[in-house]
């Protein structure tokens, strides 16, 4: 219960925010992709070749490219193709990942990949019922638990406590405003907009604790099936409550077989 957390930390946005130009002065190959990937002029030779300058960060593209997801695996050999084949928003989505330390599990709260690979493959495999892109649906997945990670780096120990209390999403969000004064989804949106990426990817973010917004619909509904598959003694949510009547709960069962399926291997990709 909230009563039981250490006290709380006197929150700063903008120096956690701030904390975000230190990395990417950190990761200067990561950062250029992130600049340059939604670029008009950026075609797949360009972004190939700058991604080649970061080893890692280019395997983690081939692996992804390659996966059970794709449909491609073992036909993926060149990174030019490989960066066709998973999308620019995608290589930006991977490179905001390495530039923010998402691929250091150790800095992260348990679980937190866990969580975030459901969440993707759950809104990626939803999103054709909302007229969304699935590789869209998928970085928006993937990049909407970057909130928690910055306030787990701003806050290691209050916000391992505020985990361990909350573990539904719906309630982690709440404390989490009730100690910062944000929550960490509205944090993500914060920190991608200051990157530059569409409204459109930030605007499910901001909406998702409005249940009579279908914009933030989709995303309610994959955090959902990520809390069914990993959240232990999680009470499931009907869908058609979190869905303005979108989607009913026969849609939901082969989602969460993918999603099982599928989510370890997405995982591998994307901590390389």
């Amino acid at each position: 219960m909230p009563a039981t957390l250490a006290a709380a930390p006197s929150f700063d946005l903008d120096r956690v925010l701030a904390s975000i130009d230190t990395m990417a002065a950190q990761a200067p190959v990561a950062a250029q992709l992130v600049s340059i990937a939604d670029a008009e002029d950026t075609d797949a030779r360009t972004l190939a070749r700058v991604l080649a300058s970061d080893v890692a960060l280019a395997g983690r593209v081939m692996k992804l490219a390659n996966s059970a997801y794709f449909g491609m695996r073992g036909r993926v050999t060149s990174l030019q193709f490989a960066v066709t084949v998973v999308g620019f928003t995608t290589v930006r989505t991977m490179a905001t990942v390495a530039l923010t330390g998402l691929d250091d599990e150790s800095r992260l709260p348990e679980g937190f990949w866990s969580m975030s690979t459901c969440v993707a493959l759950g809104s990626a495999a939803l999103a054709p019922r909302f007229g969304e892109r699935p590789q869209d649906a998928l970085c928006l997945g993937l990049l909407a638990p970057l909130g928690a990670a910055l306030l787990f780096h701003d806050d290691e120990d209050g916000y391992g406590e505020l985990c361990a209390a909350e573990p539904t999403a719906a309630g982690r969000r709440v404390a989490e405003v009730r100690r910062y004064g944000v929550h960490a989804l509205r944090l993500t949106a914060v920190a991608l907009e200051q990157w530059g990426f569409p409204p459109s990817m930030l605007l499910p973010l901001t909406a998702v604790d409005d249940p009579a917004s279908e914009d933030g619909a989709l995303l309610r509904a994959a955090l959902e099936v990520a809390a069914r598959l990993t959240v232990e003694d999680h009470v499931p949510v009907p869908v058609e409550e979190l869905t303005c009547g979108r989607l009913g709960e026969d849609a939901v069962p082969p989602v969460l077989e993918r999603v099982r399926t599928e989510a370890e291997e997405l995982r591998l990709a994307m901590l390389g």
